[in-house]
């Protein structure tokens, strides 16, 4: 089947909003090449589970080729349509399956000398889509807070060397309460902008007390769910044929029901799903965990406050034992999981830049239950120490100030 063979009914397996908006706009669907419309179908299939952020971004790219006249589609998608595909390829179930759709797609393009051409005719129809439709204005300013290094007692090497470049480093700061006062902060802007999934907690361990009005996204909270995939993965491997390509296609497939996620809320259950499911190590090393949720909200949700707080991860083992998931008080790597969750940090603080509004906004960085923090922010200069004495609520003002 070619797009412009698209019915109504093709996409009855869909959930209901996202049903709708392709049945609203098969008349967009039908006039976009084949080698193109399945990545957008991959988007739009999951439509019903997406960010609300990533909802108005799909609504608006239809809307904009929804407006191109015969000579705009020919312009934004020739490059498309020039890329030959495998005569195979339009008997695959594209609609309903466009993720192993585009698996294959792949592989043919490398193996016949297409990557460049696609990937050139991606950029600029991303650039078009930008221009055509651009990022709106944010309502506060953003702000990243990273706490790591929970139960190291002391540590000699230099920490947050990169942030440092681009920050302030404070060399005296009251860990007093610390966890709690960044908390509560992060609470009263969720309180003041009531944004639906503008507001996130991270934790790679067991999270600490806070309002319901944060999106929570817990490693110890999810180890019923890291459990049941473990057991899955244990499963799938054990039979015949099964490799990673096979594995990781049946692990995308898996649905929050699929791992015992019942009544909760769909958007964020799905989203945690995907952390396991999509993550490469995120079921067994909370750090990694940690970082991926990051990156993955920044990039999706795209909140104004993340705070990311790092646990200590299990120490390193053969790969079937950590994957069986069988030591139920597993050696934990302090020093490690420090170093794992001080490049995280710098990771966090990349991505949030690639945000509307990096100019303006703001990141902290603490070393728990120590005196060590780097705050960057626009009103703090570049590569200076202070030995200013604060504690962490005040080191916030600073760095929204």
């Amino acid at each position: 089947m070619l797009p412009r063979d698209l019915k109504a009914e093709d996409f009855a397996g869909y959930p209901p909003q996202a049903k709708k908006l392709a049945v609203e706009h098969i008349a967009v669907l039908r006039a976009l090449p084949l080698s193109f419309l399945p990545s957008f179908l991959r988007q739009l299939i999951d439509y019903d589970y997406k960010f609300p952020l990533e909802r108005a971004a799909i609504d608006a790219e239809v809307k904009v080729i929804g407006s191109l006249s015969p000579k705009g589609l020919n312009e934004w998608f020739g490059g498309f349509a020039h890329i030959s595909l495998s005569p195979n390829m339009d008997r695959v179930d594209w609609v309903n399956r466009p993720a192993e759709f585009l698996e294959q797609e792949s592989a043919y393009l490398w193996t016949t000398g297409q990557l460049d051409a696609f990937r050139t005719a991606a950029m600029e129809y991303g650039s078009r889509q930008q221009a055509a439709a651009p990022a709106k204005p944010i309502p506060i300013q953003r702000l990243g807070i990273a706490i790591l290094g929970q139960g190291v007692t002391t540590y000699d090497k230099p920490l947050f060397r990169y942030l440092r470049t681009v920050g302030t480093y404070f060399t005296q700061v009251d860990p007093t309460n610390g966890v709690a006062q960044l908390v509560a902060a992060v609470e009263a802007r969720a309180k003041a902008h009531p944004v639906p999934y503008g507001h996130w907690y991270v934790d790679g361990g067991q999270e600490a007390a806070h309002s319901p009005q944060l999106t929570s996204v817990s490693y110890a909270a999810l180890k019923p769910v890291r459990s049941s995939l473990l057991h899955y993965i244990n499963k799938q491997i054990a039979k015949p044929g099964m490799g990673p390509e096979e594995l990781r296609t049946e692990m995308a497939r898996l649905v929050p029901a699929d791992l015992g996620m019942r009544g909760g809320d769909p958007v964020l259950d799905r989203f945690q799903v995907q952390m396991f499911t999509e993550g490469s190590g995120t079921q067994i090393f909370s750090t990694t965990f940690a970082m991926w949720t990051a990156r993955e909200a920044l990039r999706r949700a795209q909140p104004l406050t993340l705070l990311v707080r790092y646990a200590p991860r299990q120490a390193q083992r053969p790969m079937n034992e950590l994957l069986s998931n069988t030591d139920k008080t597993p050696e934990l790597d302090y020093m490690g999981s420090l170093v794992d969750a001080d490049m995280g940090t710098y990771y966090h603080w990349i991505d949030q830049q690639r945000l509307t509004g990096h100019n303006s906004s703001a990141f902290l960085a603490w070393f728990e239950g120590h005196n060590q923090a780097v705050v960057i922010a626009p009103t703090l200069p570049r590569g200076v120490e202070s030995t200013s004495a604060m504690n962490l609520g005040e080191l916030l003002k600073l760095a929204m100030s």
